[in-house]
């Protein structure tokens, strides 16, 4: 064997839905690939829910969308309590229509979706394999790296791969193995997920948020109408003291004031909650993904979708470099786009989460007085409502200062991911040629005769669309050209006067079909 060739060309480490969408991705461009868990099996309970919009959009092109939604709970209704009064009543359908093919997030227990994830692993010939964990990382950082691979009988082995990926979750060997620093703090306040049947009025199917003098609580509908997911926390007297903390250190007045008749709880878990970024994703050969990358409180849902996030957005590039269609440059975009995103995040999710959990009689007065005022009143306005459902979604993740960000053409910066446009009258949806998960350019008009030759030059599928109305209010102009990357986010965009730097595009980043 050659010593620059690796047994596998990508080692993923972590079986969590970010480590399995990963590999799922790569299997789908072609790239062999190993995954390695050192659980047992599958966890048969989890914390993570909510399935956002842009995670939906991204796994329409796997086919993945719709079998989601149909083994789901549509989410798309948000109440806010204050005291036990409901004081605020948003629908995500209505926020969010126009703005994506899924104008709602979805409740799909962690592992179902991880159970989903593994049928169609499998069904690609790929299984994880199971009480194998990676205990050490080596290797000449220039043409492999080498991971020690500890078995369930103890035995070890090595495992030369061209990359590998580390899914492995927030206390992450492979973050620690390639010494990247993991800044951040820890919350104060011990926190509580307990999955229960109860009855009140919030077992109503939807989403509903609770803010109290001192406490909070979350409430996700699960399957059936009185079967429910509680986050909230524990009664400060309880949490310090030492022990298993059970269902009765629960901070209980808040569900008596929410009317929450808990009959019976069928799993209990305590955490604390964590707000850390990892101070890079990149070393060499290795990345970090998913939770072994960032965490962060679980105001909004975000952790899981933004794993998520991190596998696609990396899959595609190391494809791209591992086939020799792209730059090995184009790798270095997975950490700056996605470690920025991650800092957005944490100090978002940081101030909600401190503003519900402050004590004091002025963080009191404002979650009692100020915000059952605010909050309806703000949601009133178009523009509030649609800003909600773009945090909340993920649908305003953007990468302009990328690299591989160029351009802007009417509304559209290089970088946007690429506006969705409601199909009428007959028209094409505009999402459809997505399915191809490779480069592509859309034109909303008639492309420019440089536009098309450098499309043919370098293999790139234009897609041109008749222009209509609808593609002004979503952002494009008329004529002008977008290359689309294979996450379906713009890499290039110009007017269409403008084609001759498409070109220049195309070869500087050495763009070539995947497929």
């Amino acid at each position: 064997m050659d010593d620059h060739q690796p047994d596998c060309e990508v080692l993923v480490a972590g079986a969590g839905p970010t480590g399995l969408v990963l590999a799922l991705w790569l299997t789908r461009y072609g790239i062999p690939v190993r995954i390695v868990d050192k659980a047992p099996r599958a966890d048969s309970t989890s914390r993570a829910l909510a399935v956002h919009a842009r995670t939906l959009e991204l796994y329409q092109p796997m086919g993945l969308a719709q079998p989601v939604i149909e083994a789901a709970h549509k989410l798309d209704t948000v109440n806010l309590w204050v005291a036990g009064r409901k004081r605020a009543h948003a629908r995500f359908g209505d926020i969010g229509r126009g703005l994506s093919p899924y104008p709602y997030s979805v409740i799909y227990p962690q592992d179902e979706h991880e159970k989903l994830l593994i049928e169609r692993l499998e069904g690609a010939g790929v299984r994880v394999e199971r009480e194998v964990e990676v205990v050490g990382i080596e290797g000449d950082g220039e043409h492999y790296a080498c991971a020690r691979l500890r078995h369930r009988d103890g035995t070890e082995s090595r495992a030369r791969c061209a990359f590998l990926a580390g899914c492995d979750g927030a206390h992450s060997f492979v973050r620690g193995a390639i010494r990247a620093g993991f800044p951040g703090g820890t919350y104060q306040h011990v926190f509580y997920v307990a999955d229960v049947e109860a009855s009140g009025p919030v077992a109503n199917g939807e989403l509903n948020g609770a803010l109290d003098a001192a406490d909070f609580i979350l409430v996700f509908p699960l399957k059936a109408g009185e079967h429910i997911r509680l986050v909230g926390t524990v009664r400060d007297d309880a949490a310090m003291r030492p022990g298993e903390l059970r269902w009765e250190d629960v901070s209980k007045g808040i569900l008596e004031r929410m009317r929450i008749d808990v009959r019976k709880v069928n799993w209990f878990s305590t955490y604390h909650v964590h707000h850390r970024v990892a101070a890079e994703f990149r070393k060499g050969r290795v990345f970090l993904l998913g939770d072994a990358a960032h965490i962060h409180s679980p105001v909004g849902g975000q952790g899981m979708n933004t794993g998520i996030g991190d596998a696609i957005n990396l899959a595609w590039k190391l494809a791209a470099v591992l086939k020799g269609r792209g730059d090995d440059a184009i790798l270095d975009t997975y950490s700056t786009e996605r470690r920025a995103f991650a800092m957005r995040l944490v100090a978002s999710t940081d101030r909600a989460f401190t503003f519900v959990t402050r004590e004091g009689a002025l963080a009191r007065f404002v979650r009692l007085h100020v915000v059952p005022w605010l909050v309806p009143f703000a949601v009133r306005f178009e523009a509030t409502r649609r800003l909600m459902f773009r945090t909340i979604s993920q649908t305003s993740i953007q990468y302009r200062p990328s690299a591989l960000s160029e351009g802007r053409a009417g509304a559209i910066h290089a970088g946007d991911r690429l506006p969705w446009i409601a199909p009428a009258d007959g028209a094409r949806d505009n999402y459809a040629p997505l399915g191809s998960m490779d480069w592509q350019v859309h034109v909303h008009g008639e492309a420019a005769d440089a536009v098309s030759r450098a499309c043919e030059r370098h293999g790139i599928p234009l897609h041109a669309f008749t222009w209509r109305e609808a593609a002004s209010r979503a952002g494009y102009e008329k004529d002008a050209a977008c290359l689309v990357r294979p996450d379906g986010y713009v890499g290039w965009a110009a007017p269409g006067r403008d084609g001759d730097s498409l070109e220049a595009y195309l070869a500087r980043h050495r763009v070539a079909p995947l497929g």
